[in-house]
């Protein structure tokens, strides 16, 4: 859910923002934020859960997340055959392919 907040946050109301950061980033309880925002812990709970059912929308829909994920996967290994010797070029420039399709 952090990382699904990290990506979406922006598409998010004050509120929502606010709610999650709280909870899932300051690990407060629901008591907590229910007594600084004056409201039921319900209350926090409904928007809290909501909220993380958009965030899983926004991922099922935009796939920033899944992309992100596959880039750095892809990353990691072109790294590995860079440092490796010798460089394989041809496996290196199919890696680099598979970078520039991710977007």
């Amino acid at each position: 859910m952090n990382f699904l907040y990290d990506f979406y946050q922006s598409l998010l109301t004050e509120k929502q923002r606010s709610y999650m950061h709280l909870y899932y980033l300051d690990d407060h309880s629901l008591g907590e934020i229910a007594d600084e925002y004056e409201i039921s812990r319900q209350a926090v709970y409904d928007n809290i859960r909501r909220t993380e059912a958009m965030l899983e929308e926004y991922e099922e829909k935009l796939k920033l997340l899944e992309k992100f994920q596959q880039r750095q996967l892809v990353m990691n290994q072109l790294q590995q055959v860079i440092q490796a010797e010798p460089i394989n070029q041809e496996l290196a420039s199919e890696l680099i392919e598979m970078l520039k399709e991710s977007d």
